[in-house]
């Protein structure tokens, strides 16, 4: 695909199907995601790719339990009593159905990064993880692979590392469902640029 298409197109597919990733496809995917920068270049990130059926359904278990810790949050119970048909009734239906069927998805990827001996993690860790992330994401699309990042695994973080053996002092920063979309892609509703990118001042439309 051109590589517009692939970044204006690549969209949040939270309905997958179940049928299996061809593994030479997957090796591809995730080979885009490791071409990607990191923090001097250390490399610092794990990816576990998830297929057993065992796990991916204890994950989509504990995922519907974090589900439930979300939706106290603000903005969720907010959106909750949002009209079904508006622009965040959509969205909060679209992340429940993932919240139900995450463990139906046949690929689970959880991108994690090591952390040094003593540094508490903040904004800027997630440079050395989140530009591979993306990369796998994009390389997925290109291949008709629907894919979205969510973080909500981390309200039951303790139980996911124990199930997968992950050590202390590595981060998960994301988990990536991966499967052919039951949806269609397409450019996703966006502000518009002059909003959010400014010229010199903040505030000055680009």
């Amino acid at each position: 695909m051109d590589f517009f298409d692939v970044v204006t197109t690549q969209r949040a597919m939270r309905r997958l199907e179940p049928r299996p990733i061809p593994d030479a496809l997957l090796r591809q995917i995730m080979d885009a995601a490791i071409c990607a920068p990191s923090g001097g270049n250390r490399q610092g990130w794990s990816f576990l790719i998830i297929r057993d059926g065992a796990k991916r359904a204890r994950l989509g278990e504990l995922y519907r339990e974090a589900w439930g810790e979300l939706m106290k949050v603000p903005y969720y119970a907010g959106a909750a009593k949002e009209p079904p048909d508006s622009p965040a009734g959509r969205m909060l239906a679209s992340a429940r159905h993932l919240s139900e069927h995450l463990g139906e998805a046949p690929v689970l990827v959880l991108a994690c990064v090591a952390l040094d001996p003593g540094v508490t993690p903040s904004l800027t860790t997630g440079a050395s993880i989140y530009p591979a992330v993306q990369n796998l994401m994009l390389a997925a699309r290109a291949h008709g692979v629907g894919s979205c990042i969510t973080t909500i695994h981390r309200f039951r973080d303790a139980q996911v590392k124990e199930l997968l053996g992950i050590p202390a002092g590595v981060e998960t920063a994301a988990l990536i469902p991966l499967g052919y979309p039951r949806g269609r892609f397409g450019r996703p509703p966006r502000r518009p640029l002059r909003e959010v990118a400014f010229a010199d001042r903040w505030g000055d439309a680009f």
